[in-house]
Order: structure tokens, then C-alpha cells, then sequence
């Protein structure tokens, strides 16, 4: 608990198992399928590296490994109520393909009867395709919106223009930016982070600050402080979020121009409005 009393909450782990019978892992369903672990990271373990850090509860990003089977996220939700929301896989690559008929559906039993918040898209891993905006999808933002589903979306820079035209159409629907957009840091912003600031005008749209993908540098990835400063001053604190162990002492210690007050938001209170308020909503229609 932050100081503020409001709970830290960590945006995105990833959590699988290899030795547990109930949980295998089918390289068919896999996103991922040439990745196979050779280690596991449990909810267990989850649970003590929050108990190390000193973090209240942890956002679960459905691994690549199980694909769009959602059974292990859901069993730690459901065993750990208190420490975890999970976020799904379902739609994408490798998944179910966008404009499936049957993707409401779905959706609604991955929230309802998994007790997810909702999914993670990754449009990154298939550039050429738009789908986002795609009138087909329009069935499944409709279902999202009736569920307040949350989506964590891998993109692009490429990619922004899409997603904001969802997002604007569909204002029910939360969105969550995953590690910055991806942006070249080294690029124009006509490359990419000139739409993702301009998203700002869009409230349904949040930004994890995830630093270490558009970084070329070692921790804690200094290069990309100004970009995070632009995100800050555009988006403000309560629209921004942290994920990952390594970064908590960077949001928390390091970033200069974060005032105690920012802090409160970005380390806890706008994850637990995004993703907890959207659980108690899941459980009480269970």
C-alpha cells in the first residue's frame, strides 16, 4: 500500500506452469508455438515477487504459451481474488480470427464464466491487416461495451490511427496502450508518437508506461524520460499506468518530474480503476 493508502498495482506479468497436469501447455493453441518455457512463473511465485517489491496486486497478461486457452489465467484470478486480475487471449494471430461471428460470444464467456476483465490484442504481429475499425468487428466493440471489457493493445506506431478510430467510436470500450506504441524514439513524431499523443483527446484511452521496449539503453532507460514526459504532460498522471517488477523503482524513485500526488495514480489507482472496478463487476454478475 502506498503511502497515499491507495494499493500498488503492477499492470502486466505474464504467469504459466510446465509440471501441472491441469495447465499443459498445446503447441497447436499456442500464439507462440516455437517459444515453448523451460522455466515456470506461477501465480505462487507472482505472489512473492509482490510480496519482495512490496506491490498489492498484479494485472495477469494471458501468456502466449496457452494461445486463446484462458484456464490458467482464470484459475489464479479465481484462487487469488484479491491479488490478480487477468486479461485474455482470444482475437488476433494465431487466435480466433477478427470478424468471427462467434467472437461476442466468446467474449462474454472468457469475462462471465472465466472471470477475466477482458483481452489483450497484439494487431503488431500482423502489420498489413486492419481490423481494428473494420465494420466486421463492430459486433464484438458492441459486446465489449456492454461487458466494460479492457483491452491491452500490442501495436505499431503504425497502428495508432486505427485503434484511436475504435476507440473514439466505441467510448465504453477502455483501452490500454501496450509499451508506448512501440515508438522509434529516433524517428519523427509523423512516425508514430505524434497520433499516440494526439489520442489524448480520446478519455477511453490509457498509457502503460512500459519503458523498455522502445529503449536502447540499459535500465532504467533514460533515452526514452522525454517521451515519457510528453506522454505525462499530455495524458496526465491519471490516465497512466506502470507494469513490470524492474520498472516499479523507476516509476516510483526515479522519474523526476512525477510529483508524490502523480505517483498515487500512476503506481496504483488508475490500474485499480481499469481492471478491479471492472472485476467486482465480472464477479457480481457471476
Amino acid at each position: 500500500m502506498s503511502a497515499t493508502g491507495t494499493p500498488v498495482i503492477n499492470g502486466a506479468e505474464h504467469a504459466w506452469v510446465i509440471n501441472d497436469p491441469r495447465f499443459l501447455i498445446d503447441p497447436s493453441l499456442s500464439s507462440c508455438p516455437g517459444r515453448p518455457p523451460a522455466s515456470e512463473y506461477s501465480g505462487e511465485h507472482l505472489i512473492a515477487e509482490m510480496q519482495l517489491y512490496g506491490i498489492d496486486r498484479t494485472v495477469i497478461s494471458h501468456v502466449c504459451y496457452y494461445g486463446r486457452d484462458n484456464a490458467y489465467t482464470s484459475y489464479c484470478v479465481k484462487t487469488w481474488p484479491d491479488r490478480f486480475a487477468g486479461i485474455g487471449l482470444l482475437v488476433g494471430k494465431r487466435l480466433f480470427e477478427p470478424g468471427d461471428p462467434d467472437n461476442p460470444r466468446r467474449l462474454e464467456r472468457v469475462m462471465i464464466t472465466d472471470g477475466l476483465v477482458g483481452l489483450r490484442l497484439s494487431p503488431i504481429y500482423d502489420e498489413e491487416q486492419v481490423w481494428f475499425n473494420d465494420r466486421a468487428m463492430y459486433p464484438f466493440w458492441e459486446k465489449a461495451e456492454e461487458l466494460s471489457a479492457v483491452f491491452n493493445v500490442f501495436l505499431a506506431p503504425s497502428q495508432v490511427g486505427q485503434v484511436a478510430d475504435m476507440a473514439e467510436r466505441f467510448p465504453g470500450v477502455k483501452v490500454v496502450i501496450d509499451h508506448l506504441a512501440m515508438i522509434d524514439i529516433t524517428a519523427d513524431d509523423a512516425a508514430g508518437f505524434g497520433p499516440l499523443l494526439a489520442m489524448r483527446s480520446i478519455p477511453n484511452v490509457y498509457i502503460r508506461t512500459s519503458l523498455h521496449n522502445p529503449s536502447s539503453e540499459q535500465t532504467p532507460y533514460r533515452d526514452v524520460w522525454p517521451f515519457l514526459e510528453r506522454i505525462y504532460d499530455a495524458y496526465g498522471p491519471e490516465r497512466l499506468l506502470f507494469a513490470n517488477f524492474f520498472e516499479y523503482v523507476i516509476m516510483k524513485e526515479l522519474i523526476p518530474f512525477f510529483t508524490e500526488a502523480d505517483k498515487a495514480w500512476i503506481l496504483g489507482k488508475t490500474a485499480e480503476g481499469i481492471y478491479f472496478s471492472e472485476k467486482s463487476k465480472v464477479e457480481n454478475a457471476n
